[in-house]
């Protein structure tokens, strides 16, 4: 009988937040898969968990994949973790699921914390519709193409960066869209957490310097209505906000969605919706 892919979720930065079930499972499996295990020893030590630990990250992936899939096939429970957060998320555990997926193999998640979540909880920015975009890329070319890509994206965006790269990303951003707001969740859950509520064009010129410290989690507005390509009718509002009813919001409330995602006003929206 083959064994299972337990999918861990970590800290990301306050140890305090390594919920009980993550670390019985831990202590459970015949071996843990780590993106870096030197970081996830030091997490097991904390917690007085000792478990074989298997390197699994970007450059190994499709080596390891197979011989930790092989295990599991054999009997034996894996867990995998990454340095931070839940894995396969903007993360190499992405391929390892899908491998155990395409096996037959059964994959459990033990949810833990989020920077993605976690950030839009705090950005006061619309979260009820939203797209996350990972890392850009190093590469400034396709950096670019990404930003033109989104553009007219009418939900709030969700970027990681590092903060080397942060300067770099934030003017090529302003560039692209126009300023808009942005909320930069810098360290979330450490002792240098700050959540930085401002605009592109002064986010810009703030980090001009290139002296960030810290990771970031970039929560950044959608497009305006009046700036995006597809434009909406008053009937098309109303039937974007009874959708919403029909979910369980208020009629105000979804009426105020319904406006955001449209651009069309509230008020005529929540007359015609009553």
């Amino acid at each position: 009988m083959s064994g299972k892919l337990w999918v861990v979720g970590t800290p990301i930065g306050n140890l305090s937040d390594f919920s009980p079930r993550a670390a019985q499972v831990l202590s459970s499996v015949d071996f843990i898969a780590a993106e870096d295990t030197r970081v996830t020893l030091r997490l097991l030590n904390h917690f007085g968990i000792k478990k074989p630990l298997v390197s699994y990250y970007e450059h190994n992936k499709r080596g390891r994949g197979g011989v930790i899939c092989d295990r599991i096939l054999a009997g034996e429970d894996c867990a995998i973790v990454s340095d931070a957060g839940m894995p396969a998320i903007s993360d190499p555990g992405e391929d390892l699921v899908a491998q155990c997926a395409s096996l037959g193999i059964e994959v459990v998640a033990v949810p833990g914390p989020s920077a993605v979540v976690t950030a839009l909880a705090v950005s006061g920015l619309p979260t009820g519709r939203f797209t996350f975009e990972g890392f850009l890329s190093v590469n400034r070319r396709s950096r670019r193409q990404h930003l033109e890509e989104v553009k007219t994206e009418r939900r709030t965006m969700v970027f990681y960066e590092a903060p080397h790269k942060l300067a770099a990303t934030l003017q090529d951003m302003l560039d692209a869209w126009g300023d808009r707001r942005i909320v930069l969740a810098r360290e979330l859950t450490k002792i240098h957490e700050e959540i930085i509520r401002t605009t592109l064009s002064q986010a810009a010129q703030s980090y001009a310097d290139g002296h960030a410290k810290g990771e970031f989690v970039l929560v950044i507005e959608g497009c305006a209505a009046e700036a995006s390509e597809e434009a909406f009718s008053l009937e098309d509002a109303v039937q974007m906000a009874r959708s919403y009813t029909d979910q369980g919001l208020s009629a105000a409330e979804a009426s105020r969605r319904a406006a955001h995602e449209t651009g069309l006003k509230k008020n005529d929206i929540y007359r015609s919706l009553l």
